[in-house]
């Protein structure tokens, strides 16, 4: 079935009334740990350097019959132009038959600027879509065109730092936000080594409990950490490093054998990946199904980490 016509757009949710909230969000009210920690006037929260106005943007990918397939990814009208100007008339036209072998098209279009980052998102958006789309035309959820559902249930962790009100909800796992890096040297390690610890107070000896640094750190601060933290038995330590800085994942791996790493979340194509399996990086990957290159992505990447023995959770 011939693809006729890519679209892109936003999609406003209209205003509702909300209840006002007990307390603020941890994310609105606490300082979490980023990369421009390092930076005084970005110091204090990510919305102060975070792009605005970039937000979800959609495309839909209409076939000859008129069905159509919706995908989604972020970064809004910068994600928006690369689908609009270039990858969507392309795609306009082909066949859907293969949904691999159009995804494969769309990131040998895209390295005439490069592939990684926004044309990554642009990928994600687009590759979603197209398995949409092929879902409702053979009349299949997508989950049984890969072979169907595998468990009825998962086991969910709750991130934030509103651990109590996570338990509130029923959550028995944990992830927090870490909220100092190497900016704030040993009094920031003493901060957040009291976090974890009041937390593992509250939760349990035996609950999950696993710690987000979100690109904040640099090696050696994430072995001095790694050290403050090992008794209080952290599940896994997350995405500690800027994401190109393979290299450095190499030296943290050999530095802190001891700690489950997970990392992944920031990588865009397959490539970071393959590389980060073959050089054994990390324990946990966790591609981000809009980021990393859509579904065909993240299913090459679960076939490499598995035959490696690693385990893979979607950031999304």
């Amino acid at each position: 079935m011939k693809i006729t016509n890519v679209e892109v757009f936003r999609l406003e949710l209209p205003a509702g009334a909300s209840p006002t909230p007990h307390r603020p969000s941890w994310s609105d009210s606490a300082e979490v740990a980023n990369p421009l920690s390092g930076y005084p006037r970005f110091k204090a929260h990510r919305d102060l350097w975070y792009p605005k106005g970039l937000n979800m943007v959609w495309c839909r990918v209409t076939l000859a019959d008129g069905t159509y397939g919706l995908g989604a990814t972020y970064f809004g009208w910068a994600t928006a132009g690369i689908i609009r100007a270039h990858l969507g008339p392309n795609l306009a036209g082909e066949d859907l038959g293969d949904v691999t072998r159009l995804n494969r098209m769309l990131w040998s279009m895209t390295n005439l600027y490069g592939a990684t980052g926004l044309a990554s998102y642009a990928v994600s958006a687009l590759d979603l879509a197209l398995w949409d789309a092929k879902g409702k035309l053979l009349g299949q959820p997508v989950m049984d065109l890969l072979g169907g559902a595998k468990r009825d249930r998962l086991f969910c962790y709750a991130t934030g730092n509103d651990v109590d009100w996570n338990q509130e909800l029923g959550f028995q796992a944990f992830k927090l936000a870490c909220p100092h890096g190497p900016a704030d040297d040993e009094a920031g390690l003493r901060r957040n080594e009291a976090l974890v610890a009041e937390t593992r107070d509250l939760i349990g000896p035996d609950a999950p409990l696993m710690l987000d640094c979100w690109m904040a750190f640099d090696v050696d601060y994430t072995v001095r950490l790694a050290e403050r933290l090992a008794p209080y038995r952290l599940h896994w330590i997350e995405e500690c490093l800027l994401p190109d800085d393979l290299h450095g994942h190499r030296e943290l791996r050999r530095a802190m054998p001891h700690q489950t790493y997970a990392t992944g979340e920031h990588w865009t194509t397959i490539a970071p990946f393959a590389w980060a399996l073959d050089h054994d990086l990390a324990d946990v990957y966790q591609p981000d199904i809009l980021w990393c290159g859509g579904l065909t992505v993240c299913m090459e990447i679960v076939r490499l980490a598995h035959e490696r023995g690693k385990q893979v959770i979607l950031h999304n």
